[in-house]
């Protein structure tokens, strides 16, 4: 799947400082011209994270974050959805991050987070994020005098101090094993206005859509303008942002597969090698199981000799 990987590369943020969003077309679809060959490769792409998910959880030395970010109706719950539909589910959890709880406006920004991280061996998804904090949270900057914080913290230097707060959060994550992955699935203005008047349309989707996210169109702009900040400034080496083109959903999720299996494969992922201790423990295990066998087909034999003499003393006594 280096096709992929290809186009994964391209919409990984490297060079954070020269980044804009005006320079990402989100219905881009890359090196793919039609939607079969791009399932195809997602396909494919799906095996080998099955493959990969399994030495991770067996090695237990790795966990792996993906962060998903996206306005609504951008298709991050069908690209979780398709991309990990191969992942043993014992070895993957999706946490989706709403408004804050009370519990949660009693700790820090980050303290939610913290509790949802995956354990070593594991995959976890964040379905929204921490990052809420420096989107929804500076839009609507009334949100602020919700979170209990003393008045003389919030100050207009706020938002950088929250970057630089996330940045220590994920640097500390990666020196302890957490691989962190970020990607923003970048959807425009006219199609997301599509995709919620086809939410109208069908019956089955209605609950997915309120007047609220459609209200929430007023505010495109400023949301741009946050997102492009937010990963201007926390696109790192050790936890880049990929800004993924939305438009075609079928793009999005062969993208977003293809850099989750390049991120693995980097990681040398293997099976735990299996000592001479091990080795001689399998070798005990083996014989048990053998002779099990062995005793087993015994007692077969001797209960089928049983019922044979029974079968023939009772002929012989009806002959009689």
């Amino acid at each position: 799947m280096r096709r992929g990987a290809r186009d994964a590369d391209r919409y990984r943020v490297d060079d954070p400082n020269s980044f804009r969003l005006k320079h990402i077309d989100p219905a881009d679809t890359g090196s793919f011209r039609g939607k079969d060959k791009a399932e195809k490769e997602l396909a494919a792409g799906t095996a080998q994270l099955s493959e990969f998910q399994d030495k991770l959880y067996a090695q237990d030395r790795w966990a792996l974050l993906l962060v998903f970010q996206a306005m609504d109706a951008a298709g991050k719950d069908g690209t979780i959805k398709h991309v990990m539909s191969g992942v043993n589910p014992q070895g993957c959890e999706v946490h989706s991050f709403k408004a804050p709880s009370p519990e949660e406006l009693d700790h820090d920004f980050l303290w939610r987070s913290m509790k949802a991280m995956p354990e070593r061996g594991r995959i976890g998804i964040f379905n929204r994020s921490h990052y809420e904090e420096v989107l929804v949270v500076r839009v609507h900057r009334e949100i602020l005098a919700t979170q209990k914080i003393p008045s003389h913290l919030v100050t207009p230097d706020i938002w950088r101090q929250r970057f630089d707060d996330i940045n220590a959060f994920e640097h500390y994550l990666t020196r302890n094993g957490v691989v962190i992955r970020k990607f923003f699935l970048y959807v425009s203005r006219e199609e997301q206005r599509r995709r919620f008047l086809e939410r109208l349309e069908q019956p089955e989707k209605n609950w997915k859509f309120s007047l609220a996210d459609a209200k929430e169109r007023e505010h495109w702009d400023d949301y741009m303008a946050a997102y492009e900040d937010m990963i201007r400034h926390t696109s790192a080496p050790h936890a880049p942002w990929y800004v993924v083109p939305a438009d075609h959903k079928w793009f999005t999720r062969v993208v977003v597969a293809e850099a989750i299996v390049e991120t693995l494969k980097g990681l040398q992922l293997a099976y735990p090698r299996v000592d001479a201790t091990k080795r001689k423990e399998l070798q005990e295990v083996r014989r048990v199981l053998e002779n099990e066998a062995a005793m087993q087909r015994k007692k077969t034999a001797r209960t089928k000799g049983d019922a044979r003499k029974t079968a023939a003393r009772s002929s012989r006594r009806k002959k009689a």
